[in-house]
């Protein structure tokens, strides 16, 4: 197959490319910089170099596919001019173009937990926006696959924990978590890229369930500070942290929204109905490992 895949090299578009590569597939990915072009063709793969907010270059590159990977890449919530979802609808519109006017047949959109939501759910209103653009495509299969939430995520908790010894926000605790390493995601679009498909459908991605603080735990005792605690706080004290750090104050509202939508259980509502027979290879404790070395 001949397969187009957008987000560079990021957390899960090179896990993904190393693993359609190794499939046998032709494979073209999408990247802004010149610079990553050897370093894409060093996997096995063919580079295309431009921007995904230009509807043109992103028709030429996927005419001739037999399927698309596509994905929002991650903003800045610390530029005080962005506009999230007016930037997340224009790449999904800029998508939506290009899939109609290539011809492309076959798209598998990175989309998240909680985009069946309508409201509350905060910053994942913009994934259920594009899920919207994407879904009123004509005689395309689509494929929504929603991954919970990333363990790379807790890399922001690392200067908590270094200077007060403790994880904290509006979530968490003794909260259900579900969560998902970039490595499972990478295998389930790869699965869903080699699967027939004729309608649209979701699919969700998770690795491991446990709770806030049995996360706190694993890490902690992984770090050297087996006592590691999460501790909860009100969605006020965690918008004001935020924004004393100097996240955009809309962004830092919408991130405070999800993640009290996770901590009332609204936005895993549908994973549960929903949940994937098989959990993901990567544990908390492999990532564990990993979340370390930034401890060293």
């Amino acid at each position: 197959m001949k397969i187009i895949i957008t987000g560079s090299l990021g957390h899960i578009s090179k896990p993904l490319t190393q693993q359609l590569v190794q499939r046998g597939h032709h494979v073209t990915v999408i990247s802004s910089k010149p610079e990553k072009q050897k370093d894409i063709e060093a996997l096995g793969a063919a580079a295309a170099i431009g921007t995904i907010e230009d509807s043109d270059f992103l028709t030429a590159t996927f005419t001739g596919a037999d399927a698309v990977y596509t994905m929002i890449p991650p903003a800045n919530y610390f530029d005080s001019n962005i506009d999230l979802m007016a930037h997340c609808k224009n790449i999904a519109d800029n998508y939506a173009r290009a899939i109609q006017r290539s011809g492309v047949k076959r798209v598998i959109h990175l989309s998240s937990v909680g985009a069946h939501l309508q409201e509350g759910s905060g910053l994942i209103l913009f994934h259920r926006a594009v899920e919207d653009i994407l879904g009123n495509l004509q005689d395309v299969a689509i494929t929504f696959i929603r991954p919970v939430g990333f363990y790379y995520n807790m890399y922001g908790f690392v200067p908590l924990i270094k200077s007060r010894g403790f994880i904290a926000a509006n979530y968490g605790a003794d909260d259900m978590l579900v969560w998902v390493s970039p490595i499972d995601i990478a295998a389930a679009v790869a699965d869903e890229l080699e699967t027939i498909s004729v309608s649209r459908k979701v699919v969700y991605v998770a690795s491991d369930e446990l709770t806030g603080n049995e996360t706190a735990s694993i890490l902690g005792a992984a770090i050297g500070k087996p006592d590691l605690k999460w501790l909860l706080l009100s969605n006020e004290q965690y918008q004001s942290a935020l924004e004393a750090a100097g996240m955009n104050p809309p962004i830092a509202a919408g991130l405070v929204e999800m993640f009290a939508s996770q901590h009332n259980g609204k936005l895993t509502e549908d994973y549960y109905r929903n949940r994937p027979a098989v959990l993901g290879k990567v544990k908390t404790v492999d990532f564990a490992k990993e979340f370390a070395l930034a401890f060293k």
